[in-house]
């Protein structure tokens, strides 16, 4: 008799339905997998025998062969252990349920306990999918598997609990309030303030701009002006995630291993600094078996490359399709996964390899060979693809000794942020966006209209500057957030000079 039991199998932060099947044939003891599987799901071999017997059952004396259909996706992780033990259980007669509308997911050690899996959330989410009503995981994962609603999760420590719960001893179901769990951890202390840097209210006002509308910057300036400072303050001023971008957040870090059992469910926007030294796959992803990289772990929030120019050419030029795209597309021989990619990228660079040039203090020591060559880290294309440009001058002595310490405090800016992704949120909730960054070259045209005054100069500043198509649709998206933070329904004037004066590329 064949037996059946359901999981799941992760594709990219999505899944799909696998059905485990297990027949036992009278031949010599051994034990087979089929469908595809990779040497994690081969390995599950050694587990489940082991497993199932310190738990006080008996292994089969005959060939169990177990098969993975469909037959044609690749299998890869360990939580094939639970479900092929269940299925050589029910062969040998136990009394577990048949109901094909019961998944099992989980990885077994050699005494039968449970261990915690990676992707529980997009694997639960899948399977509630194709019409999975119960689902069994490892304890440890079961506060993560019950943020998808509308089905019933239970946490097993050990593979003889999920027998005796259809036995003499249920297990109790795990729930999780969404709504109540974001209120209660929505208030995160941040170690850096806006309050602690002195001066630069230009470029703490292009951060807030960025932060409002989700927009790309880069800060030029001397060494010691405050850049790094300030892109770590950035994460003070992030508004707080919506639900459904905090589920999506939560699947990408399921995936990738990062989230912790007592905190199953993503409450703060991430904010990624990476150093200068990482490759092409550490940035966007990749590998054998292909992971999310920088650029999916700061979804819908911030990647920060201090020291920009030092990156490596080719490791920098790999974002511009997922600047303009919010996803990447990863295309190995046996698959191709896409994942999102929706980040602000925040840069630092000094303006020069020694980094005095144009230093109201310090001279540059530059040749002019030297400044260009250091500037062509940044391509125009990629250039195109940041929507804020601003310059960050190193404080004089008198300025840093004698400036006020009454700045303005990250709480302060942060609502003003907040009150702006409420403006975008209500306007955009039919087009399936949350900020003014993702507008499209349609949206752009019926949310970023002009009066003819404004139209008319906007027309000529494009002529002046030479903008391209992209640069000048970001220009009316930087606008269109620029007037959002001054809670204007309409684009005006004053709004367009402004993002101008953001958007002329000062390092070129």
């Amino acid at each position: 008799m064949v037996t059946k039991a359901i999981t799941a199998a992760a594709i990219g932060i999505n899944s799909c339905k696998i059905e485990v099947e297990v027949d036992v044939a009278n031949s010599l003891p051994s034990i087979s997998i089929v469908g595809l599987p990779d040497s994690a799901v081969s390995e599950a071999r050694e587990r489940v025998h082991s497993a199932i017997k310190n738990s006080g059952f008996t292994f089969p004396t005959g060939k169990v062969i177990v098969n993975l259909a469909p037959a044609d996706i690749r299998k890869e992780g360990t939580n094939f252990d639970l479900p092929i033990a269940i299925c050589i259980l029910k062969e040998q007669g136990i009394n577990i349920s048949d109901d094909l509308t019961i998944g099992f997911l989980g990885e077994l050690s050699l005494d039968g306990t449970l261990r915690k899996i990676n992707g529980v959330l997009p694997l639960v989410s899948g399977l509630k999918e194709a019409g999975i009503k119960t689902v069994f995981v490892p304890e440890e994962n079961a506060k993560e598997a019950a943020l998808v609603q509308n089905i019933d999760v239970y946490g097993a420590k050990h593979l003889i609990d999920i027998v005796n719960h259809y036995t003499d001893t249920p297990i109790t179901k795990t729930t999780v309030n969404i709504d109540e769990y974001l209120a209660l951890n929505s208030n995160i202390d941040y170690p850096f303030d806006f309050k602690d840097v002195k001066g630069q209210q230009k470029a703490k006002k292009a951060l807030e701009i960025a932060a409002a509308g989700g927009h790309n910057i880069l800060m030029s300036g001397s060494p010691g002006s405050g850049k790094t400072l300030m892109a770590k303050c950035m994460a003070s001023i992030l508004p707080p995630l919506e639900l459904k971008e905090a589920l999506e957040l939560t699947k990408i870090y399921s995936i990738s291993g990062l989230l912790q059992p007592d905190n199953p469910l993503m409450t703060k926007r991430p904010y990624r600094a990476v150093h200068h030294t990482a490759s092409q796959n550490g940035i966007i992803g990749g590998g054998s078996n292909p992971k999310p990289g920088e650029i999916t772990l700061a979804h819908r929030g911030v990647l920060f490359l201090d020291e920009i120019a030092e990156f490596p050419r080719q490791v920098l030029e790999v974002l511009r399709q997922p600047l303009e795209d919010g996803e990447v597309v990863i295309s190995r021989a046996k698959n191709s996964i896409k994942y999102p990619a929706k980040f602000m990228l925040v840069g630092a660079m000094n303006p020069c390899p020694c980094g005095y040039l144009g230093d109201r203090e310090k001279n540059c020591a530059c040749s002019e060979f030297q400044i260009q060559r250091y500037r062509s880290k940044l391509s125009g294309p990629l250039l195109d693809r940041i929507d804020l440009v601003v310059n960050v001058p190193r404080l004089t002595t008198d300025e840093l000794i004698n400036a006020k310490s009454n700045a303005e405090s990250s709480a302060d800016i942060r609502k003003r942020v907040i009150a702006a992704r409420k403006i975008q949120a209500k306007r955009y909730e039919k087009e399936g966006i949350f900020t003014n960054s993702e507008l499209n070259s349609k949206q752009i045209k019926f949310f970023c209209k002009l009066d003819d005054k404004t139209a008319e100069f906007l027309k000529l500043a494009a002529q002046r500057y030479q903008l391209s198509g992209r640069k000048y649709d970001r220009v009316l998206k930087l606008s269109r957030t620029i007037a959002d933070l001054n809670n204007s329904e309409s684009i005006v004037l004053e709004h367009v000079t402004q993002a101008l004066q953001y958007r002329v590329d000062i390092i070129q």
